[in-house]
């Protein structure tokens, strides 16, 4: 903050922190131009930390026709799994098929998924008869299975991820800030010229003045928008609204129901959705719902229509059905769908999964829309754009192709799975550290030490029992029962750490309400 007070102008200020602000961020920096991002919340708050935590190409956009989009996010899956390794992961999928022509119709399908992905691919598609298929996916259903179909896509740790792009961009020189809101834009001679920025742990205000400007809050994207058309012709908005939100549904169980580390994926339920089982740090995620939303809440609630369709879909494919009393936790994300621009229904089928860069006549940059997998390009699209439009100088992309990541272990390391329950494995090369701080040995949870919370105060911004529990450490996302159990003495340690109040009880309510599920 006392960086931020200093009155400096910079070369780009990002509004959000997420994916795609932190992206940009860290490419930026990477070129060695001065940059600050400024986040309300914590760093991947919304809907980055909310994913059904795949590093994947799009099986269901390939089938879509989207060939360049599933092109791109098939190389930009290996690049992310290069840069943190510790991170992010192959994993095997399988497709039970229990209908004759289901394997050779999908089978074709992923066949083209390896060829787009070339030498950037994880392994071979294969066909697997009912006994391979039970060997590798035990819990599957058995009555009817006439085999499987299996592939590989990616997985990672999506709010950890974003955390090592915030601590990668400040290694290269750019000032990350959360919990500290954009609360308008400067303009000065019909141009947009920096930000209004609030602390909000102490409610100072600050004027930050910056050569560009990037909009990339996600689905709030349209909050600065309309404050950019607003100062422009002060009687008129903007006409037409960019994002177009949908929400998906995630709930959480026991490794049990799935039985091993292998994800499966049903492309096309009884009502065409696509159904996942994900094994992720020592449970299972069952998703995911795509649902048009015309609010934009911080904590969106599921609907009682899709908690029924995710529990009644897992039942048809797996040998145990998961009941209400099963769910560990259950969490909702709103994707930033991006809005066809000359009109569109609410059927999220027809809304663009690719990004969107537009730039204002006063030349405000807004991105939104694509996905995790993409952050990388979608971040030097950005730069590209602005380089064009004379607010940042012109650079050659790449500089973050092969660009390893905090906490990335040295080649060679023993790297545990994703799937197993996290441990001081997700620190990557930096366990050493972690290990040096006081309660080491102090064993808050299994895989949450005290020490671990200290961490996450001194290293990586955390402030709030919810920044500890729900995004350094995922406890919340796996099981918010524990995780509710564990917002007093985790508080304890925080408030120790940085003098702050660390918002035991709304953390607690928190915890409820990821147990809610509706009935």
């Amino acid at each position: 903050m006392a960086q931020l007070a200093a009155g400096h102008t910079w070369d780009l200020a990002i509004v959000g922190g997420g994916a795609t602000g932190l992206g940009v961020a860290l490419d930026a920096a990477a070129r060695g131009l001065r940059v600050v991002l400024v986040e309300a919340g914590d760093f991947a708050q919304g809907t980055s930390s909310r994913s059904t935590k795949l590093v994947h190409g799009g099986v269901r956009y390939l089938a879509q026709g989207n060939i360049a989009l599933v092109r791109e996010a098939l190389h930009e899956r290996r690049h992310l799994l290069d840069n943190a390794p510790h991170l992010a992961q192959p994993l095997p999928f399988i497709m039970p098929t229990y209908r004759w022509w289901e394997a050779p119709f999908y089978g074709v399908g992923l066949k083209a998924y390896d060829a787009l992905a070339g030498r950037a691919g994880l392994g071979a598609t294969e066909f697997l008869g009912p006994d391979a298929t039970l060997a590798q996916l035990p819990m599957a259903q058995p009555q009817g299975l006439k085999g499987g179909v299996k592939y590989w896509d990616g997985q990672f740790n999506d709010a950890r991820l974003a955390l090592a792009l915030a601590r990668t961009a400040a290694q290269h020189g750019a000032l990350v800030l959360n919990h500290c809101r954009a609360s308008g834009l400067l303009h000065g001679q019909g141009q947009v010229v920096g930000l209004k920025v609030t602390d909000a742990l102490t409610g100072q205000a600050h004027a930050l003045h910056a050569r560009c400007v990037v909009n990339a809050a996600g689905v709030w994207v349209d909050e600065l928008r309309q404050q950019d058309a607003r100062a422009r012709q002060p009687t008129s908005g903007v006409s037409q609204t960019l994002v177009a939100p949908s929400q998906g549904v995630h709930m959480v169980v026991d490794p049990s129901f799935l039985g091993g580390h292998t994800g499966l994926m049903v492309p096309k339920t009884a009502d065409g959705r696509v159904l996942f089982a994900v094994p992720w740090l020592g449970k299972v995620i069952l998703g995911t719902t795509d649902t048009p939303r015309g609010d934009l809440p911080q904590e969106p609630q599921p609907f009682k229509e899709e908690v029924d369709f995710i529990l009644h879909e897992s039942a048809r494919y797996l040998r145990r059905a998961p009941q209400r009393s099963d769910v560990r936790s259950v969490w909702v994300g709103l994707r930033p769908l991006v809005k066809p621009q000359n009109g569109g229904g609410d059927n999220t089928k027809g809304l663009s999964r690719e990004h969107t860069v537009l730039v204002s006549r006063s030349g405000l940059v807004t991105v939104t829309g694509g996905k995790w997998t993409t952050y990388r390009a979608m971040a030097e699209d950005v730069l590209a754009r602005c380089a064009q439009h004379g607010l940042l100088p012109a650079h050659a992309g790449g500089v973050t192709t092969h660009l390893a990541l905090v906490g990335s272990p040295a080649a060679g390391a023993h790297i545990p799975s994703i799937c197993e329950p996290p441990g001081l494995h997700a620190y990557g090369s930096e366990q050493a550290l972690v290990a040096r701080l006081p309660g080491h040995a102090h064993v808050l949870h299994p895989g949450l030490t005290e020490a671990m919370v200290r961490f996450a105060a001194r290293h990586e911004y955390a402030i709030r029992v919810e920044d500890v529990l729900a995004r350094r450490s995922r406890l919340l996302f796996l099981d918010a029962r524990a995780a509710g159990a564990l917002a007093e003495p985790v508080g304890r340690i925080l408030e120790s750490e940085t003098g702050l109040d660390p918002e035991v009880a709304a953390f607690q309510a928190l915890a409820r309400h990821y147990l809610t599920l509706p009935a």
